[in-house]
């Protein structure tokens, strides 16, 4: 926030022309900025009330058009009133009413830009939370924690969370410029050179272990659409299993291009020389700061460099959520042994925001999953509670962003790796991400299943027709009764898609995974445009491959692409098209093999 101007009115109150800028929470939309004017004064009764708006058009033009990187938001009356309470402390109320401009958002995203419950969670009720916070540590009740006073601790933890917005949004003002693509575009990379200047006025977040000689960051990130997985249970799985999603091979890779003594280590192997120690556990901000040490010789991971005896600080938030609009996120950065307030941080993390407006279940919520031997053994964890309460959310966005601190003459060679480190997390994330799922509740489509025929029916004859045309079954050995077929088409690992041939095909059905590639719902799957999930070279072959199909059978596709619901592009190594014999119109059913973003 920057102050553009002020002046005193007649009555004594102070106006103010500000600039705001809010960090967007993923990768997938622009940040939000704001030209507001704000009112302060102090009333007869000792009331004191701030009152805030966007400047209106009438004034004439904003100061400053947005730049290139921003959206301009709006906010209409907003504010806050401060009434003094009993002589011992004040009450206070805030209004916080703001158009964010939806329409400029995928539609996937929507919900986290129109819906007042989720801008209470994410601005109102943490300032709320703040504002408790700072009263508790005036009133002197908070001791301080392995020497850390709170006021320390709370620098700490805002640092932290601001170096994460920083990279996920890499703002050309703060000197980030992008990469070019390799061609995949699933990872954005993102480069910054940071001048001395910067460095001793303590702008800066180079870790202090680096050589000399380090004088750039590369920041790597990417997002995602997950599906049934609470937030809070993804986060909290990546903090306690850490060796489940960082790979110390990739990371060995990386350091020995940089000039690095390599590790001899490997994805699986704890990276833990002690239990985390606790700084800081606030219920109040629901965030928790820890402290790790590393048990690796010198060593690439997790964004940052560390030496023997070098540890991780690590920010926890919304691991106990069960808010609508509540997001959870994990932080970290390397740091030496003597933490303080000053100190240099390199702030990566993870973050998963849900998109609906469900609450989590406070059992799942509440539980203790032992995932790291579920995921080696392929076993299953049966819930004892799996038909009560309302189920997690349906779908969120998970964000990843990486730094890695490096000279500018490596940005090319750091890049590539760096790219090959996030994908392999994200493999990792959505492998766990899977687990983690099945070992909930099930989504409310598949809870209907019994009581849905026609899907079932749909099911069967895809399975069917598919054994007819191709004289080889599908879910080959298996010959149990419909429910458990359309449990383990829906679990397949390629995308299966239904839909009924029309001018334009409208898809009736998906399985999990192709779900997942389109990023959308098996409630938002007939609004899907077909038209819309083709490239251009798709659209030219789609009418020879129709009638392939539809004259034969069944058709051969070969490598291609499908654009998803946020406008991602889906790579799959090839596709297979078959009839479906059926009663109903007439309907097409379509197997993706091996697709990726």
């Amino acid at each position: 926030m920057e102050v553009v101007g002020t002046c005193t009115s007649t009555s004594g109150g102070m106006v103010e022309l500000l600039y705001m800028q809010f960090y967007a929470p993923t990768t997938l939309a622009m940040p939000r900025d704001f030209y507001t004017l704000r009112y302060t004064t102090v009333l007869d009764d000792c009331n004191v009330v701030v009152c805030e708006r966007s400047l209106p058009l009438s004034h004439g033009d904003p100061v400053l058009p947005p730049p290139d990187q921003f959206v301009r938001a709006k906010m209409h009356s907003s504010g806050y009133l401060i009434r003094p309470y009993g002589g011992v402390g004040s009450i206070v109320y805030l209004v916080d009413h703001m158009d964010l401009q939806p329409e400029t958002v995928p539609e996937v995203l929507r919900p986290l830009y129109e819906s007042s419950p989720v801008l209470a969670q994410r601005v109102t009720m943490g300032a709320m939370r703040y504002l408790r916070t700072v009263a508790h540590d005036v009133d002197g009740d908070s001791s301080p924690v392995r020497g850390l006073q709170p006021a320390v601790i709370r620098t700490l933890t805002q640092r932290m969370a601001r170096g994460f917005n920083e990279a996920i949004n890499c703002l050309s003002d703060d000197g980030w410029s992008s990469m070019p693509s390799d061609g995949m575009d699933d990872v954005t990379i993102a480069v910054n050179t940071y001048p001395v200047s910067r460095i001793s006025q303590g702008q800066f977040l180079f870790c202090d272990r680096l050589p000399a000689a380090s004088d750039g960051v590369l920041c790597a990130k990417t997002s995602m659409l997950l599906q049934n997985v609470p937030p809070a249970l993804l986060i909290r799985f990546l903090r306690e299993h850490r060796s489940e999603w960082a790979d110390l091979e990739v990371c060995t890779d990386i350091a020995a291009s940089l000039g690095h003594a390599p590790l001899a280590s490997r994805r699986g192997v704890s990276c833990y020389g002690s239990a985390p120690l606790l700084l800081s556990h606030s219920p109040e901000q629901r965030e928790l700061l820890e402290l790790l040490q590393m048990d690796s010789p010198t060593v690439f991971q997790d964004g940052g460099f560390y030496a023997k005896d070098n540890f991780l600080l690590q920010l926890c938030t919304g691991l106990d959520e069960a808010s609508v609009g509540a997001s959870a996120q994990l932080v970290f950065a390397p740091v030496s042994v003597s933490v303080s307030e000053d100190m240099p941080l390199v702030s990566s993390g993870f973050r998963v925001v849900p998109l609906d407006s469900s609450l989590a279940n406070e059992h799942e919520m509440a539980r203790t999953l032992d995932l790291a031997s579920v995921l080696e053994s392929g076993g299953r964890i049966i819930s004892p509670s799996a038909d009560k309460g309302p189920t997690c959310p349906m779908r969120s966005i998970l964000t990843i962003a990486f730094q890695f601190p490096c000279e500018i003459q490596t940005f090319e060679c750091v890049a590539t790796l760096a790219r090959k480190y996030v994908r392999t997390v994200v493999a990792s994330i959505l492998r766990v991400a899977m687990a983690l799922a099945s070992n909930l509740s099930p989504p409310a489509d598949l809870k209907q299943t019994p009581g849905t025929p026609e899907l079932l029916i749909l099911v069967q004859r895809m399975l069917q027709s598919y054994e007819s045309h191709f004289g080889i079954e599908l879910l080959k050995g298996h010959s149990e009764s419909i429910d458990t077929l359309f449990k383990l088409l829906w679990h397949h690992p390629d995308a299966i898609l239904c839909c009924i041939v029309k001018a334009s095909p409208e898809l009736i059905f998906a399985n999990q995974s192709g779900l997942d590639m389109l990023e959308t719902s098996s409630n938002e799957l007939q609004t899907l445009d077909w038209q819309k999930m083709l490239d251009e070279n798709e659209r030219k072959s789609f009418c020879t491959e129709l009638d392939e199909v539809l004259q034969r059978g069944f058709a051969y596709l070969p490598r291609g692409v499908r654009i998803s619901a946020t406008g991602r592009v889906a790579t799959f190594e090839r596709g297979v098209a078959w009839k479906v014999h059926s009663e109903m119109p007439e309907c097409l059913a379509y197997m993706f093999v091996k697709w990726s973003f």
